[in-house]
This record gives C-alpha cells, sequence and structure tokens, in this order.
C-alpha cells in the first residue's frame, strides 16, 4: 500500500471517530445545547431569550430620610446633650448647595422645618418644631429620655427650590442602654384613654389607603381639632434603616382653626419595598397632642378600599409638599 492510500484511509478513520464522538454527545448534552452548537456558530450573534427567571427586578421606588445630605443641601453641625439626664440644646444647621446655612424655607404644615427624633429601635419618637434664628441655626430646648443611638430628621422644603428634603443624622446617647426587643406588628393603639386604630395596609403593588379611626370609652371622637393645618399627621419609618414612606393626607384641609372633624383621617400610601414599618400618627383634642404608634407589615396586595363612606384616594392628585406627614 503506497503513502497516498495509508494517508486517505487514516483521514477515513479520523472522521468516522469524530462523526462518533459528536453523535455519542448528542446523548448526554441537552437537545438545545447541541441545536446552538449546530445553528449558531457565530456566538457574538446569539442573543439570549429574557424570561421571568433572568429579568431585572423592578427599580424601587426611591426614599428620603436615609441621607444627611440630598440635592446639595446638608444637614450640619448638628448638637446635642450627650447622656441621659442632661439638659440642654438640640441644634444643626441646614447648608445649602454654596455651603452657606440656609434662612429661606418654604411653610409647609404651618411651619418652615419638623424635626422628627427617634431611637433607632424605633422608639422615643417626638415631633417636634426648632425655631431658626437670624444665622440659620435651628434650635430649641432638649433632654434624652434614655441612652442609646438615635436619628435626628429634618423635613422641610427650601424656598429656592420648592422640593420637599428630609435628611437625618444619628446622634449616640452615654449611659446603659437597656436591651430592646422586637416590635410586634400591631394596627392599634391605646394612648391617653384613646384607642386608635389603623385600618387598610401598606402595599408594595401601588398606592394603598391608610385610615385612622380614634375612639374613646366604645364611642367615635368627633371632635378632632387642626393640628398643623390638618386633622392629623402621619410619619412612617421603614424598619431597619428607617427611611421615611412617601405618605400624604387625604382630604379637605380645616377651614378654620375651630372646625372639628372625626372620628377618621385618610392617607395614601406607597411602600418602596416589602417589610416591616413603623408608624406614628399625631392628632390633637381639647389642645392637646398624642401620639399614637403602630407596626405594619407590607402585603403585595391591591390597594386597600377605605372605610365605607369614606372617599376613595385619587392618586393622580398633587402630592403635598410635606410629603412626610
Amino acid at each position: 500500500m503506497n503513502t497516498a492510500t495509508r494517508l486517505a484511509l487514516y483521514g477515513a478513520g479520523l472522521v468516522a471517530v469524530f462523526v462518533a464522538a459528536f453523535i455519542a454527545a448528542g446523548a448526554v448534552v441537552p437537545d438545545r445545547v447541541a441545536s446552538d452548537w449546530t445553528t449558531s456558530a457565530d456566538h457574538t450573534a446569539h442573543t439570549p431569550t429574557t424570561d421571568a427567571a433572568t429579568a431585572p427586578a423592578p427599580e424601587a421606588a426611591p426614599v428620603r430620610g436615609v441621607s444627611i445630605a440630598a440635592d446639595g443641601f446638608a444637614l450640619t453641625g448638628l448638637a446635642a446633650p450627650t447622656r441621659v439626664g442632661e439638659s440642654g440644646e438640640l441644634a444643626f444647621t441646614i447648608a445649602g448647595p454654596d455651603g452657606r446655612p440656609v434662612t429661606s424655607f418654604a411653610t409647609s404644615h404651618d411651619k418652615q422645618l419638623h424635626a422628627i427624633i427617634v431611637a433607632t429601635d424605633g422608639s422615643h419618637y417626638q415631633h417636634v418644631h426648632p425655631t431658626m434664628d437670624a444665622g440659620g441655626r435651628w434650635a430649641l430646648p432638649w433632654q434624652w429620655p434614655a441612652a442609646g443611638s438615635y436619628r435626628v430628621f429634618a423635613d422641610f422644603v427650601p424656598a429656592a427650590t420648592g422640593t420637599a428634603l428630609t435628611l437625618t443624622s444619628t446622634v449616640t446617647v452615654a449611659g446603659e442602654v437597656a436591651p430592646s426587643l422586637p416590635r410586634p406588628v400591631s394596627a392599634t393603639d391605646d394612648v391617653a384613654g384613646f384607642q386608635v386604630s389603623l385600618q387598610g395596609s401598606l402595599s408594595t403593588a401601588g398606592t394603598s389607603m391608610v385610615t385612622a379611626r380614634i375612639s374613646r370609652d366604645g364611642n367615635p371622637v368627633m371632635t378632632l381639632q387642626p393640628y398643623l393645618g390638618a386633622y392629623g399627621h402621619l410619619v412612617a419609618l421603614r424598619e431597619g434603616d428607617l427611611a421615611y414612606l412617601h405618605v400624604h393626607p387625604e382630604g379637605a384641609s380645616p377651614s378654620g382653626p375651630d372646625q372639628l372633624s372625626g372620628p377618621h383621617v385618610q392617607f395614601a400610601t406607597s411602600a418602596p419595598t416589602p417589610g416591616r414599618y413603623l408608624l406614628y400618627f399625631d392628632f390633637q383634642v381639647d389642645g392637646q397632642v398624642h401620639t399614637a404608634e403602630f407596626v405594619l407589615q407590607t402585603t403585595g396586595a391591591q390597594p386597600t378600599a377605605p372605610p365605607a363612606g369614606q372617599p376613595a384616594p385619587n392618586p393622580s392628585a398633587p402630592t403635598d409638599a410635606h410629603g412626610g406627614h
């Protein structure tokens, strides 16, 4: 057998071995993969399909109150007593994009700035209103109720932008810290002889309605007084990072300081992420402001209907400038 014949037989043998190996591979490699190999030789032109498992998750709605600075504004110069029982002053300044103290604010809910102070576990909540001096420094007398870590929120609308901002910083208070227990989910609270309940739920599926109902001794309270331009204010914080939940009141505002209402106060809500939220509802009766506290778990359900006889929320309505309340 000459050399040419031997080379031809050797080449034919290689082809046979390659074909046999390819057929064997088809038995263990899924048909879809094998088909890709044979029909898409140019892998740079192959475009993978998108299904529910690989589709990107929807982007969470933006939240407020998680940063010391935003949109060029910053909470600066925060000062406070450092120990439990020590009397002093809680003070801070809002610096503008030029680094100078801001002294011009829009009025929102009867105030130019609302301060929220709460322990990082959600306890010791206070909604207060410091006063500003000519230099832009906000301050009020202060004493801490317990040791631990606290968040200080400044909620305001700069006159220059007209956009609501919520900035935050942390204060650590020295002293013996008692361990905190997890707060149970609860939609009811008793405060100063009033029974307050929340009807509705927080949903991640869109805007939903949360309605506070106030009663006393089993009777609906019809003597809610205007407080900061409304019959009630709701602050909601996401458990963990204490981010502000977007909340705004529904219904007509009081026409005057002597106009009474009750027993419902409604709020349109929109939860950016699943989880637990801490809610604080302020209301005023007989000149005294009370705060009811709740813990709600979000649902993926569609927005809940308001109680019978109450108007449904209008998601297209303009939001209040003071969106944190």
